[in-house]
C-alpha cells in the first residue's frame, strides 16, 4: 500500500517540475526589477530573490494545504509589482529618494496587509462577492489575458526599449509557440500534460544552439543566511499620507485576486468554495504580506492566471503544486539552484507563458457568454474593456503630468477597467435594456 502512494507521488514529479518553472518564471523578475529599481547592491538583489522563492514556495503550500485547498499560485502581487515600480519612478517628483521611499513602502505593505486581514475577519468578502458579479470578474480576466500577453509577448519578440524585434529571438519563439501547442492539441494520454514542461526543455535547449549560453537574469554574488534574513532591509517603516492611501487602494483591489481566482476555479474543479476557503485564503495572504514587507517584498496576492495554467496542463491535483512550491523553496535555500535557473532565456519562458494564458481567454468569454449583449448592453463590457486596453498601450511617460501618487493607479489599464466596470454595474439597471422573453399563450 505504501509502495503504491510512493509509485503515485513519483508519477507526479514530472507535473511538480512543470509547476516549478511556472512558479519560478513569475516570481524572479519581481525582486530583481524592483531591487534594480531602488538601486540595491547585487548581494542584496540575490537575498531578496532567494526570500522571495523561500516564501512564495511556503505560502503556496499553506495555501493548497490549509488555505484555499486549490492547485493555485500565490506569489508577488502583479498590482503591487506595477504600483512599486510606480511609485518609486514617480519618488524625484515628489521630493524623495529612493531610501525614503523604500521605507514608505514597508509601512503602506504592513498597513495593507494588517487591514486585509482584518476585513477579511469582519465579513468583507461578502461585499466583494456582491460587486464582483460575473460580469465584473469576466472584465477582470479579459483584461489580465490581454496585460499578461502583452508583457510576455514582448518578452518572447526580445522587444528593446529602442522599439524594436529581435527576428531571429521571434522566429524560435514562434517555433516553441507551436510546438507546445502541437503537443497539446495532438499528444496523447499524460503526455499532452507536459507540453509546456516539453515546451520549456526543448526551447531551452534550442536557444543555447542559436544563440550560446545565455547571461543570469539575477546576480550570482552569494550572500550568508543572516544577509538573507536581513530584518527590515528597507528601513524603518514610515507611513508618507499619500503613499499609503494608494497601498491601502492597491490592498483592496488585489483582494479580488482571491475572489476571481477561487470564482474561476470553482468551475474548474466543478464544486464551491465555501466561506471558510475563502477567509482562510485571504488570511494566509495577507499574513505572509505582512511577513513579507518584514523581509523587503513586495505583498502576495493569489494567481488567477493560475487558471490557465491548469486548463492547459489538465493536472488538478494540488500534490503537483505542492511539489513545485517545495522545489521552488530548495532553488531559494540552496543559492547555486538560484543561479542554474536563472539562466533560463526569458523568450523561452514568455513563450512557453504565452501559450498557457491563451487558456485564459476562453475561460474569460465562457464568463461573459452567459450575460445577454446587444446594441445598448454592449456597453457595460465594451467601455470598460477597451478603455483599459487603451489605457495598457499609453506610454508611461503620458501620465507625467498627472499627481504623482495616482499615476501608479491611472497608468494600470487593469485597474481602471475594473473599476469602470463595478461602477456602471451598479449605478446602471442594464436589466431595463435586455431583451424581454416573450411569454407562451395561456393554454386552453
Amino acid at each position: 500500500m505504501q509502495w503504491n502512494k510512493f509509485k503515485d507521488h513519483l508519477s507526479l514529479l514530472p507535473a511538480g517540475v512543470q509547476w516549478l518553472f511556472f512558479l519560478f518564471t513569475n516570481t524572479v523578475l519581481v525582486p530583481l526589477s524592483v531591487g534594480h529599481a531602488l538601486g540595491m547592491t547585487a548581494g542584496d538583489i540575490t537575498a531578496s530573490m532567494q526570500r522571495s522563492f523561500i516564501l512564495t514556495g511556503l505560502l503556496c503550500m499553506v495555501q493548497a494545504l490549509w488555505g484555499h485547498r486549490y492547485a493555485l499560485m500565490d506569489g508577488p502581487a502583479g498590482i503591487w509589482w506595477g504600483l512599486v515600480l510606480g511609485i518609486i519612478s514617480s519618488a524625484p517628483a515628489m521630493g524623495m529618494n529612493p531610501a525614503s521611499v523604500a521605507a514608505s513602502l514597508t509601512g503602506g505593505f504592513l498597513l495593507a496587509g494588517i487591514t486585509g486581514s482584518l476585513l477579511a475577519l469582519l465579513g468583507f468578502l461578502k461585499l466583494l462577492q456582491r460587486l464582483f458579479n460575473p460580469v465584473v470578474m469576466g472584465i477582470y480576466l479579459l483584461l489580465l489575458t490581454f496585460q499578461l500577453a502583452n508583457t510576455f509577448f514582448k518578452g518572447m519578440i526580445g522587444y528593446s526599449t529602442g522599439g524594436k524585434w529581435d527576428l531571429q529571438l521571434a522566429g524560435l519563439s514562434l517555433v516553441i509557440i507551436l510546438f507546445v501547442s502541437f503537443i497539446h492539441l495532438k499528444a496523447k494520454g499524460k503526455l499532452s500534460q507536459f507540453s509546456l514542461l516539453l515546451g520549456i526543455i526543448a526551447g531551452w535547449i534550442a536557444y543555447v544552439i542559436c544563440f550560446g549560453s545565455p547571461g543570469s537574469t539575477g546576480s550570482a554574488e552569494a550572500v550568508s543566511t543572516a544577509a538573507v534574513w536581513q530584518w527590515l532591509p528597507w528601513g524603518k517603516p514610515s507611513f508618507e499620507p499619500g503613499i499609503v492611501i494608494v497601498g491601502l487602494l492597491a490592498g483592496l483591489v488585489n483582494m479580488t485576486n482571491t475572489l476571481t481566482s477561487l470564482l474561476a476555479a470553482d468551475k474548474l474543479y466543478q464544486q464551491q468554495a465555501t466561506e471558510k476557503q475563502y477567509v482562510r485564503s485571504l488570511l494566509f495572504t495577507n499574513l505572509f504580506s505582512v511577513a513579507g514587507a518584514c523581509f523587503g517584498l513586495i505583498p502576495f496576492g493569489t494567481f488567477a492566471s493560475s487558471i490557465g495554467f491548469l486548463e492547459n496542463t489538465r493536472v488538478l491535483r494540488r500534490s503537483a503544486l505542492i511539489i513545485g512550491a517545495a522545489l521552488l523553496m530548495l532553488v531559494g535555500i540552496i543559492p547555486g539552484l538560484s543561479s542554474w535557473l536563472a539562466l533560463l532565456p526569458m523568450s523561452v519562458g514568455s513563450a512557453v507563458l504565452f501559450v498557457a494564458y491563451l487558456q485564459m481567454f476562453g475561460t474569460a468569454l465562457n464568463t461573459l457568454g452567459r450575460t445577454a449583449l446587444n446594441s445598448k448592453t454592449i456597453y457595460r463590457v465594451a467601455l470598460p474593456v477597451l478603455t483599459g486596453i487603451g489605457i495598457m498601450n499609453i506610454p508611461a511617460a503620458a501620465f507625467a503630468d498627472f499627481p504623482p501618487l495616482l499615476t501608479p493607479v491611472a497608468s494600470n489599464g487593469l485597474v481602471v477597467g475594473v473599476i469602470l466596470a463595478i461602477v456602471m454595474e451598479n449605478l446602471i439597471p442594464w436589466s431595463q435594456f435586455e431583451p424581454k422573453t416573450p411569454s407562451l399563450p395561456a393554454s386552453r
